[in-house]
């Protein structure tokens, strides 16, 4: 379903168990986009998708995806080598309408976790019903882990996305680690 949240090439995972792997995801281009109906017709044209208006969903157009955040805010995602082009093309689609663009993409950072554990890891920092019924593929939301804000993305029945800003990302692994302890889970050396 995310075929653009694949692990950092060459990067050992962060964590990895029997039925758990948490791995940095590779860097993307990340905008911030917030507007109305004009200026959201205008960005889909440049996703190649109508962005999600459904509360906290996702559409993905091939290698590019948009994050429902709030009723008029969405996170815009494509590969980091398109960020000079993404952006160029959202600021002209959105011209001179009430919209704004903002490139966040060395504010966040993500990690991929995944397998038979990762909502169990998940639920040792994030309050949510993480379960299928509740929580579905495709859903994302805004919340808290480990008290540091972050984006939670579930893209397959067993993998997640975790978008947080890249200066809380230790805080929230080092959690994840110490949790993973209980499973007998290690670092990877």
């Amino acid at each position: 379903m995310a075929e653009i949240y694949t692990p950092a090439a060459g990067e050992t995972p962060v964590l990895r168990y029997e039925g758990l792997t948490v791995s940095r995801c590779a860097p993307l281009a990340r905008l911030s986009f917030r507007g109305r109906a004009p200026a959201q017709e205008a960005i889909a044209s440049v996703l190649g998708t109508a962005l999600p208006q459904t509360p906290l969903t996702a559409a993905v157009s091939g290698s590019k995806a948009a994050l429902w955040l709030g009723p008029d805010e969405w996170l815009l995602l494509a590969p980091e080598a398109e960020l000079d082009a993404f952006q160029a093309a959202a600021e002209s689609a959105v011209s001179g309408l009430a919209a704004s663009v903002t490139d966040i993409s060395h504010r966040q950072d993500a990690v991929l976790v995944s397998g038979a554990k990762a909502v169990w890891l998940l639920n040792t920092g994030v309050f949510l019903d993480l379960s299928p019924a509740a929580f579905p593929v495709g859903m994302v939301t805004r919340t808290l882990c480990h008290k540091a804000e972050v984006v939670l993305w579930r893209i397959a029945e067993d993998s997640f996305v975790l978008e947080s800003w890249r200066s809380f990302l230790p805080y929230v692994l080092e959690h994840m680690e110490d949790a993973a302890l209980e499973l007998g889970a290690k670092a990877p050396a």
